[in-house]
């Protein structure tokens, strides 16, 4: 008996012939789809489902995938107005000390959240980041995490690991006490997130590896000898484990050196890559590491991504929102948009990064970026029951002659009518069917002014005067 069956969408497979099926359906059955086409062909299965979903005037999309993203910055997004340094400061001082597990865990559910009305059904998510800070001086910031997913019905794959040397590193509870925390102990958190959480299939809760990137301008401060002692211990870990390992903040020969170092592989996923030097390029070529292109974020402003010429070139990109920060958010429709116009007004020719390739790089590029691309990515029968329905009977959307064109150019977010993870509907009609929006948003309001207060940053969240005015800073800005 069929779960759930889906009537007169437009489906966008995104499958490997790149269907495009007008009038379709599709049935699900547990977390699985069971049958794809016509619905001519597939009408007689809705007397034998236990729930029919008449989606006219529907697009079905396979759930959107965001490859890099961070927790944490949801309850700091504006901190500090513009001010790229500000914000970095307070994203150091909060996750290092001056807030707690309820932060987290509000900060988790307000993101879920975001996603879960945005169509974003899978996510990789830093478990910290801003100045390479991450939560794992005690598991209990990853459980909440996952335990937050797990309640909302979507996927992340959280990444863990140890944050930027020197060791150790200080970390202060609520009170002002510090705990110093080395390398060996945040590895040792890492693996025990990764072994008790690494589900994210079946449960939608799972674990990765991040280390930080280092450079040229890191070999003084960084001896030779302990950044390969660090780089052995984090990819003997990921080896051990076959989890996926992340990296964020790749630039001008840094994937290069990472290669050098044994640390990349097909399991790599490699965030903004920008500025990239040839070496760069072989070593994603030669090892089959993946790049998370963020083409909202501020890294993508003082660099640039080559994403065209690593599709040329055999290198799987796939989409990252990079949020939350300063300037953006979860939804993926405005990554995609955001895309094409940039890497157009690079070669100034607007043919460049095509509607099909970027919704690849959202969906079936993301998925392989992860190692799923046999699980979810596109609307296959066999595969994860992943699915979004994007309502099109708005003004933005009409006509709804060329689906694609419309969705990866004019659609956004609010667009989003429902959305099915593992065969369950976790949104339904713009309702959400497992987080309450009311109380998520209260409790995040209230834990970020919380940790706001309590660490002193309150005069960061004012909007100065300079909002207002335009003024050219010349000044190299830090990238976020």
């Amino acid at each position: 008996m069929t779960d759930i069956l889906i009537r007169h969408a437009t489906a966008l497979t995104v499958d490997a012939t790149r269907r495009v099926i007008e009038d379709a359906a599709i049935a699900i059955t547990g977390d699985r789809i069971t049958a794809i086409g016509l619905d001519a062909d597939l009408a007689q299965l809705a007397e034998t489902s236990k729930e029919v979903i008449d989606a006219r005037g529907m697009v079905a999309l396979p759930g959107l995938i965001d490859c890099h993203s961070h927790a944490g910055h949801g309850l700091v997004r504006a901190l500090g107005a513009g001010n790229v340094e500000a914000w970095f400061g307070a994203c150091q001082t909060l996750y290092a000390g001056g807030t707690d597990v309820a932060f987290w865990a509000a900060e988790a559910r307000l993101s879920l959240l975001e996603r879960l009305l945005s169509g974003v059904t899978t996510c990789v998510a830093l478990l910290g980041g801003g100045a390479d800070i991450y939560r794992t001086d005690d598991p209990a910031y990853g459980d909440a995490h996952c335990a937050a997913t797990q309640e909302s019905g979507l996927r992340t794959i959280l990444a863990v690991g140890p944050g930027r040397a020197p060791f150790p590193q200080i970390y202060r509870d609520l009170s002002g006490t510090e705990t110093q925390v080395s390398f060996e102990r945040q590895l040792e958190v890492s693996q025990d997130l990764i072994l008790r959480h690494d589900a994210v299939l079946d449960t939608g809760a799972g674990v990765c590896l991040v280390m930080p990137v280092y450079g040229r301008a890191d070999r003084d401060a960084v001896p030779e000898a302990e950044l390969q002692h660090m780089t052995n211990a984090v990819a003997a870990l990921r080896e051990k484990t076959g989890v996926l390992l992340t990296q964020d903040g790749h630039r001008d020969g840094t994937i290069a050196l990472a290669h050098n170092l044994g640390l990349l592989g097909p399991f790599a996923l490699l965030s903004h890559s920008v500025d990239l030097t040839e070496e760069d390029i072989c070593a994603l070529e030669e090892t089959g590491a993946a790049v998370a292109h963020n083409p909202s974020a501020i890294m993508s402003i003082l660099g640039r991504c080559p994403v065209p010429e690593l599709i040329e070139r055999g290198v799987c990109v796939a989409l990252g929102s990079d949020a939350a920060a300063p300037d953006r958010g979860y939804d993926m429709f405005r990554h995609m948009a955001q895309a094409m116009h940039y890497h157009r007004r690079h070669f100034a020719d607007p043919s460049v990064l095509p509607p099909g390739k970027t919704l690849e790089m959202a969906t079936i590029d993301a998925a392989r970026a992860l190692g799923l691309g046999d699980e979810i990515g596109s609307l296959e029968t066999g595969k994860k029951a992943d699915i979004v329905l994007v309502d099109m009977r708005k003004p933005h959307l009409t006509p709804p002659d060329m689906p694609l064109h419309a969705i990866t150019h004019f659609a956004n977010a609010a667009d989003v009518d429902s959305v099915i993870v593992n065969g369950r509907v976790v949104l339904r009609w713009r309702v959400s069917q497992t987080l309450d929006p009311e109380a998520v948003i209260y409790e995040a309001t209230s834990q970020a002014r919380r940790a706001i207060e309590t660490a002193g940053l309150t005069d960061l969240r004012g909007e100065h005067d300079g909002l207002w005015r335009f003024a050219r800073n010349q000044d190299a800005r830090r990238p976020v």
